[in-house]
C-alpha cells in the first residue's frame, strides 16, 4: 500500500496497516518489555511498572485458570478505574477468556441482568485481584487462541437510547482498533518483537509528533469498563508508553493543580470533563504549555469549548473523534500531526482500512454536504451482538454498519456529527436536530451545560425544549430562548427553557436524553 499525501493522513503512513495476528494480550507483553521499569498506571501513592504489569496479569491469569475458568469463559469486571483493573483485564485475556465490563454504579439488578445475559462464570471486584495472583508464575500461560473466532470482548451498550445490547469482540478487532489509533496519534507503524509482542515503529518525525514514544504523561478519568476506556485509556496509552495518573472522581480543581504539577502531555476525554476544567477557577491561572494533545470523544464537543482550550493549551493539537461500541471503539479522528488540516466542528476522516458513507432513508449514498446516516465498513466492525441475530441484521447490511448517527460527510472526507437519528424531532414534518440549539446555547456566558429534547405535542408532534444549568441568577428563560429563536428558522424554535442543578450524563458522558424526555411526560 502506498504513502498517503494527503493533508489529512499522517505523514510518511500508509492507509491500509499490516496487522499482526496476535491475541490481544499481546499489546500488554510488547509494552510491558519495551517500557520495563517506567510507570504505567498510579493512582495516589501507589504505582505499577509496565514490567510489574505484565508479571501481575500474568499471574491472574494462571489464577483465572486455577479457579476453573477456561478459555471462551466470560468473567465479568464490575470495579472502577484502580491499578487492579488492568491487572484483571489483562489476566482475563491471556487466559483466554472472554473480558465483560460492567459499570459498578449499575444498580444490583442491572448489573445482574448484564452478567446474566453474558453467562459470566466469575464476577471479580478490585478485593478480588490480590488473590488470583498471590503464588502463580510470572510467566503468561500458553493458551490456544483464534484471533478471528475467539472473543476478546463481550461489552454492553450504553443503553442511552434503549436496551443495552451484548457486542461481540474478536481479539482481532480489539488489536486493529487499538493499533488504528495508537499509529494514527503518533505517526507509527505496528510491528513485532523478538517474542511476538505488539509493539510501535514511530516513523513520522518529531516535528510533526513532538510527543514521542514512552515519553507522555495523562490524567485518565474515562471510565475502562466502556469502549473509549479500553482502547483508548488503556490499551493503547500501553502501546504509546504512557505514564497514566488514575483519579478517583472528577475534581477540576485537584485535576488542574495536578495537570500543571505533573507536566501532563495529553487531555483526553468525553465533553464533561473539559466542561468543567472550563468552569473551574483555576483555569485562568493553570499552565497548559506541555499539553500536546486534546482529544474529545463519546459525545459532540461545542465549538466554543474547542476554541476556549486552544486558548488555552495554545501549544495542542485539538482533535475529535466518531465512534461506538459496535466498531470496538472508533471509526474516524482529526488529524493528530502538526501540519494537519483541523476541520472545527469535524471528528476527522476515517482512520486506517475504515470507510464511512452518509445514506438517505432509501439507502442511497447521498452527495457531500447532504445529512443522511452515518455507515462504517472495516476491520473493528463488531462480528455482531450478543444472542440477538435479529438485532445483528438490522444495523449490519452487506457488511456496513447502520449506526443511528446523522452525519455530513464535506468534499475532502471530513465527517460531522449532526446528531443521534432517536434524539431528532419533528415538528410539524420538520426535522429539528437538537445539537444546532445546543451550540448556540452552549455559547452563551450565562450557560454551563444544555440539552434539547421533544416534548410530545399532539397537534405538531414534538416541541423543542432545551434543559439548561444556568451560569448565575441573572440569566432568564426568556432571554436564551429570544437569543436562540432569533438565530433559527420559526420550526426549530425552542418553545421552553428548564433550568436544572445538572444535566444527566452516562458514565462515558453521553447526556441521557431519555431522563430528560422523562422529566417533560
Amino acid at each position: 500500500m502506498p504513502v498517503r499525501t494527503d493533508v489529512s493522513w499522517p505523514p510518511g503512513l500508509p492507509g491500509s496497516l499490516v496487522y499482526p495476528e496476535v491475541a490481544a494480550g499481546a499489546i500488554l507483553a510488547g509494552a510491558a518489555r519495551r517500557y520495563g521499569d517506567r510507570v504505567a498506571f498510579s493512582r495516589g501513592a501507589e504505582a505499577v511498572t509496565y514490567r510489574q504489569l505484565g508479571e501481575r496479569a500474568a499471574q491472574a491469569a494462571h489464577g483465572l485458570l486455577a479457579r476453573g475458568v477456561r478459555p471462551g469463559d466470560r468473567v465479568a469486571l464490575r470495579m472502577p478505574n484502580c491499578l487492579e483493573y488492568p491487572v484483571a483485564y489483562y489476566g482475563t485475556l491471556l487466559a483466554g477468556a472472554v473480558f465483560v465490563p460492567v459499570n459498578p454504579l449499575l444498580p444490583e439488578p442491572a448489573a445482574a441482568k448484564q452478567i446474566a445475559d453474558a453467562g459470566a462464570v466469575l464476577t471479580l471486584s478490585p478485593s478480588d485481584v490480590p488473590g488470583l495472583c498471590t503464588g502463580q508464575p510470572a510467566a503468561p500461560p500458553v493458551v490456544d487462541i483464534d484471533v478471528y473466532g475467539d472473543l476478546a470482548h463481550l461489552a454492553y451498550t450504553g443503553g442511552t437510547t434503549g436496551e443495552s445490547k451484548g457486542v461481540r469482540l474478536p481479539h482481532r478487532n480489539v488489536v486493529v482498533n487499538t493499533l488504528q489509533y495508537a499509529c494514527w496519534g503518533s505517526g507509527s507503524v505496528p510491528a513485532l518483537d523478538a517474542d511476538g509482542g505488539v509493539v510501535l515503529d514511530q516513523v513520522a518525525s518529531e516535528d510533526e509528533y513532538p510527543s514521542r514514544l514512552g515519553t507522555s504523561v495523562a490524567i485518565n478519568l474515562t471510565p475502562w469498563f466502556h469502549a473509549m476506556g479500553t482502547i483508548a485509556g488503556l490499551n493503547a496509552l500501553l502501546l504509546l508508553g504512557y505514564t497514566t495518573v488514575l483519579h478517583d472522581r472528577l475534581d477540576p480543581g485537584a485535576y488542574l493543580a495536578d495537570a500543571e504539577r505533573l507536566r501532563i502531555t495529553s487531555i483526553g476525554g468525553a465533553p464533561a470533563l473539559f466542561a468543567a476544567l472550563l468552569n473551574h477557577p483555576a483555569i485562568a491561572t493553570t499552565d497548559l504549555t506541555t499539553v500536546r494533545t486534546i482529544s474529545s470523544g463519546a459525545a459532540p464537543m461545542p465549538l466554543e469549548m474547542i476554541n476556549r482550550m486552544r486558548a488555552l493549551a495554545p501549544d495542542a493539537v485539538v482533535t475529535e473523534g466518531y465512534g461506538l461500541t459496535e466498531v470496538t471503539m472508533g471509526a474516524t479522528l482529526g488529524p493528530v500531526h502538526r501540519s494537519g488540516v483541523r476541520k472545527v466542528g469535524t471528528v476527522g476522516v476515517p482512520t486506517f482500512d475504515t470507510r464511512v458513507r452518509i445514506l438517505d432513508s432509501a439507502g442511497a449514498e447521498v452527495p457531500a454536504g447532504e445529512r443522511g446516516e452515518v455507515c462504517v465498513k472495516g476491520p473493528q466492525v463488531m462480528a455482531g451482538y450478543h444472542n440477538r441475530p435479529d438485532a445483528t441484521a438490522e444495523v449490519i447490511r452487506d457488511g456496513w454498519l447502520h449506526t443511528g448517527d446523522v452525519g455530513v460527510l464535506d468534499e475532502d472526507g471530513y465527517l460531522s456529527i449532526v446528531d443521534r437519528m432517536k434524539d431528532m424531532l419533528l415538528y410539524k414534518g420538520y426535522n429539528v436536530y437538537p445539537r444546532e440549539l445546543e451550540e448556540i446555547l452552549a455559547a452563551q456566558p450565562g450557560v454551563l451545560a444544555a440539552a434539547v429534547v421533544g416534548k410530545p405535542d399532539p397537534s405538531v408532534g414534538e416541541l423543542p425544549v432545551a434543559f439548561v444549568v444556568p451560569a448565575s441568577e441573572a440569566v432568564t428563560a426568556d432571554s436564551l430562548m429570544s437569543v436562540v429563536n432569533e438565530q433559527v428558522v420559526a420550526y426549530k424554535r425552542l418553545r421552553d427553557v428548564v433550568f436544572v442543578d445538572q444535566i444527566p450524563v452516562s458514565a462515558a458522558g453521553k447526556v441521557l436524553k431519555r431522563e430528560l424526555r422523562s422529566r417533560l411526560s
